[in-house]
């Protein structure tokens, strides 16, 4: 009955006439897992999807990713090296949405980890997903960019007959000025920014739709049987095994299915959080599982010949293919960039990170990237701090293996920081869980355990380089960007952070007076 009081008394303490009645429910739920509300919540049901899939971007993903079934497999890994990982990346977004729909807060991850993990291990639980999810930000819209770079060059090659080729400095001045136009764009309101996700959703929609029916209808002669484009096996990677090289293909699902955890991460600028966030995550999931498959099926018919393909010199195999079925104008028509629009989201998705790690004081200089800005209330500072940490992981583009190796970073530095929650629920977190509006019930456990023996057998694959025989060219130095992040944060928290830091940091007067979770200490989930 007190408990009942004291939500009153929050819901009338924010009461205010220009609040909608649904925004008041936001943020007394907010305020009840520790935080005030900051930001204007206009992000609508339908705009949390959009934002949600412009991040992942499947036209854009596939594009860029197609170079690696083309390796591990040929037409086989087109089809089912898309198809399997799939099943297991929707365990892990089903989980996620579990944990975002009973706790929605920008601090997302790393606060689903502190909650769920035990008293004794909370803080570090909290630590080490803050740090993977930020070193995984950060590397992918640096990624995503260097696609979207590699998009321009092609089409600049395309459109001139291959007779203008960018070299790596005229490369890397298109990154930095892609960054620059992200940086600007990304620091606009929220309003500005949610309609924008929209107009990206349509356009990536009609992209996807156009690339697929193109591809089947248009291929005419050059469309390979049935059975070549489901079933034919060509090992290209140099690995002799080819059970491992097929698995490599998986590289291309699980970089293009990432950054559906953007959804969490506005959950303070969402209508309606608790019950937008979660679906926002897996239809944004599902959709790009099942648009993606119907591309590379559509790709598998389309590419007559592997090993004519893979002796392209467009900067994107996937062009040639364009060009050999459409032609030069089809090609330039339907092979266009929206991969621009998929940085800027990913950029607002990361600023969000840093705003919410910095709030509870884990980042250097977090006095700066709390702030936020007057005019948009949105966090520009941490905006600006993301891009520029990308930028200068931009500067390996002048080694294509070394930056080619971040595609491989992001992706593990995002995946640990998603199973990290996930491990805390169904370890520790047994109990602790209140469901909100999305919840899976008993099948909570079984499905997060897929997930995660799942990552952690992706996290070792994505280590490996793409040849056995691998040398200074072909080595994946994934591992030295992870393990330099990963010897800086264990360092700080040895040396540091051990001592002060506790978790996420409320920053309202008013205590708490209950949570989306079971405060409960038994020994026997310590």
């Amino acid at each position: 009955m007190s408990e009942l009081k004291e939500v009153i008394t929050d819901s009338a303490s924010l009461s205010r006439d220009d609040i909608p009645s649904l925004h008041q429910q936001d943020n007394v739920l907010l305020r009840k897992l520790g935080y005030k509300s900051e930001f204007k919540r206009e992000f609508s049901l339908l705009e949390t999807i959009s934002f949600s899939m412009s991040i992942l971007a499947v036209s854009c993903g596939i594009t860029t990713g197609y170079s690696y079934p083309l390796l591990s497999g040929g037409h086989f890994a087109m089809v089912w090296g898309w198809f399997i990982p799939c099943i297991f990346i929707t365990c892990v977004a089903a989980s996620m949405a579990e944990l975002a729909s009973s706790m929605p807060t920008s601090a997302g991850l790393y606060y689903f980890s502190a909650k769920m993990a035990s008293k004794e291990r909370s803080a570090l639980a909290s630590w080490i997903t803050g740090w993977s999810n930020i070193t995984g930000q950060v590397t992918l819209i640096c990624s995503v960019n260097f696609s979207c770079t590699e998009l321009l060059t092609t089409t600049i090659a395309l459109g001139t007959d291959g007779r203008v080729v960018l070299g790596p400095a005229a490369t890397f001045g298109i990154l930095m000025a892609i960054h620059l136009s992200q940086s600007i764009l990304s620091s606009t309101g929220t309003r500005i920014l949610a309609r924008m996700t929209v107009v990206t959703l349509v356009l990536i929609l009609a992209t996807t739709f156009g690339a697929i029916i193109s591809l089947l209808v248009c291929a005419g002669d050059q469309r390979v049987s049935s059975k070549d484009a489901w079933t034919k096996f060509e090992n290209n990677t140099g690995w002799s095994n080819n059970v491992w090289a097929f698995i490599l293909a998986f590289t291309s699902p699980m970089w293009s299915l990432t950054g559906y955890d953007s959804a969490a991460h506005i959950a303070e600028e969402t209508a309606g959080a608790a019950r937008a966030a979660p679906i926002a995550i897996l239809v944004g999931v599902i959709a790009t599982e099942i648009l993606g498959w119907l591309y590379y099926i559509a790709a598998s018919y389309a590419t007559a010949s592997v090993p004519d393909i893979m002796q392209s010199k467009l900067a994107l195999p996937l062009g040639q293919v364009f060009l050999n079925v459409l032609g030069k104008k089809g090609a330039l028509t339907l092979f266009c960039s929206l991969t621009f629009f998929c940085g800027c989201s990913q950029a607002v998705d990361a600023s969000r990170v840093i705003f919410a790690f910095s709030r509870d004081n884990a980042l250097p200089g977090s006095r700066w990237w709390k702030r936020i800005n007057h005019t948009t209330q949105t966090p520009v500072n941490a905006v600006w701090f993301a891009v520029t940490l990308s930028a200068i992981c931009g500067t390996l583009v002048f080694s294509t293996t070394a930056f080619n190796s971040l595609a491989s970073a992001s992706v593990i530095g995002l995946y640990i920081s998603y199973v990290t929650p996930i491990y805390c629920r169904v370890t520790w977190g047994k109990n602790k869980l209140q469901p909100g509006p999305f919840n899976l019930g008993w099948w909570s456990f079984p499905i997060g355990w897929i997930g995660i023996v799942w990552v952690a057998f992706m996290v070792v694959m994505m280590l490996f380089p793409s040849t056995q025989t691998a040398n200074v060219q072909t080595m994946n130095y994934s591992v030295v960007i992870v393990m330099a992040v990963f010897i800086f944060a264990a360092g700080s928290w040895v040396f540091s952070a051990r001592h002060w830091f506790t978790g996420p940091i409320p920053n309202i007067d008013v205590q708490s007076v209950s949570s989306s979770y079971s405060e409960k200490s038994d020994d026997r989930e310590k």
